[in-house]
């Protein structure tokens, strides 16, 4: 069985930096595609739809993540 390599803490705090600003920049995206189209298209339900599209693909990203780190650390 290969032995762990020790993750480097600059690079820990790159990955949970990422999923810091990863949160709120799909909140912004899902929102302001939900307000353009809203805009282009006169509707008014759009915004929360795309801004919860936004939130989900963030949850989702996180997870991934996790799941990703939860396997290396099994080895």
């Amino acid at each position: 069985m290969p032995e762990k390599k020790p993750q480097n803490a600059w690079e820990q705090v790159g990955r949970y930096t990422s999923l810091a600003f990863m949160f709120p920049a799909a909140t912004f995206a899902g929102y302001a595609c939900g307000y353009l189209l809203d805009r282009w298209l006169g509707t008014k339900f759009l915004t929360v739809v795309c801004l919860l599209l936004g939130i989900a693909g963030a949850f989702v990203e996180f997870f991934r993540q996790v799941l990703r780190e939860d396997n290396r650390d099994d080895g």
